[in-house]
């Protein structure tokens, strides 16, 4: 079997295609190097394994609904393994949350052979292959949005856009505005929770924190906040068939009144009631978190 085939198995035609053209990219110089390093040293506990060490390419339902955008692949979770958020911590938090809402047949990614399959749902990258430090250069991001471009023409059904990170929800609104959809990216803040409709007949797009390490080990993003976005997708997916009309959910809307994308909205501390009666999550920002994790610390050490 070709290094692609096992990560394209079962997808429509001109996905598969793309996603061949992925796999064998080797545009960016940089990336090529840092890729290919992480396979030749490894990490300890996966030495002896073959790395993947090429650009991941996407990976779902290439009939879905809901299309998860990411950053990047990790160094030794889908650089190991070829799939997305794939034997990493990352990918227990995600494919746990998507098991839990009715995305995928089971709860964990472990390898590209493990049988796990999304249902209505599909994952790509802002840029696929892992960069230094998990930062991509300007350029490489703009490599790589060729991919993106094809893959969201190919979608053709999806309703919703999760967008895990705001480096993931500027490179989808990046491909909104080159291609005249919006006229800019200035209003459409991220926060976690929040969410916006970017232009008429559009996916509904809703904010996410990333589900690295660094979040879920903190506490910024629990796995009862992800669950919680998830569910709010299956709601929304409820709602009606393809030309159901999304209502609009705004991330900086933090007082009430505030217009966003020439929409009104109206926004109370636990809920934003939307036009059909439905709930959404309210807009938690970095500093809403915080705030209340540290009054529950003060609270917790007031009971000892």
């Amino acid at each position: 079997m070709t290094p692609s085939a096992t990560s394209t198995a079962g997808l429509a035609p001109p996905l598969h295609v793309l996603n061949d053209e992925i796999v064998h990219c080797s545009r960016c110089p940089r990336l090529v190097a840092h890729r290919e390093e992480i396979g030749r040293v490894q990490k300890r506990a996966y030495r002896g394994q073959e790395y993947w060490s090429r650009p991941v390419p996407g990976f779902g339902d290439p009939f879905a609904r809901l299309l998860i955008m990411g950053l990047a692949p990790g160094a030794h979770g889908s650089n190991r393994t070829g799939r997305a958020f794939t034997g990493d911590r990352s990918g227990e938090f995600l494919y746990r949350a998507l098991w839990e809402t009715g995305f995928a047949n089971q709860p964990r990614s472990l390898s590209r052979d493990d049988g796990l399959v999304l249902k209505d749902a599909y994952i790509v990258a802002s840029v696929r292959c892992v960069p230094p430090d998990n930062k991509p250069l300007r350029e490489e991001t703009l490599a790589c949005r060729p991919f993106l471009v094809r893959e969201l023409a190919l979608l053709r059904k999806v309703r919703i856009v999760v967008a895990l990170g705001g480096i993931a929800l500027d490179a989808y609104l990046s491909v909104l505005q080159d291609s005249g959809l919006i006229r800019s990216r200035a209003q459409f803040r991220f926060a976690h929770g929040g969410g916006f409709e970017t232009h008429p007949g559009g996916p509904l797009v809703l904010c996410s924190y990333h589900p690295s390490q660094q979040n879920t080990s903190t506490g910024r993003l629990t796995a009862a906040m992800l669950h919680d976005i998830f569910n709010t997708v299956r709601e929304r997916l409820a709602v009606g068939d393809s030309d159901a009309r999304y209502p609009v959910l705004a991330a900086e809307a933090v007082v009430e009144g505030t217009p966003v994308a020439g929409r009104p909205v109206t926004h109370s501390p636990e809920l934003i009631h939307s036009q059909v009666g439905r709930k959404e999550l309210a807009p938690d920002t970095e500093g809403q978190e915080a705030g209340r994790r540290r009054r529950s610390q003060t609270s917790a050490a007031s009971r000892h």
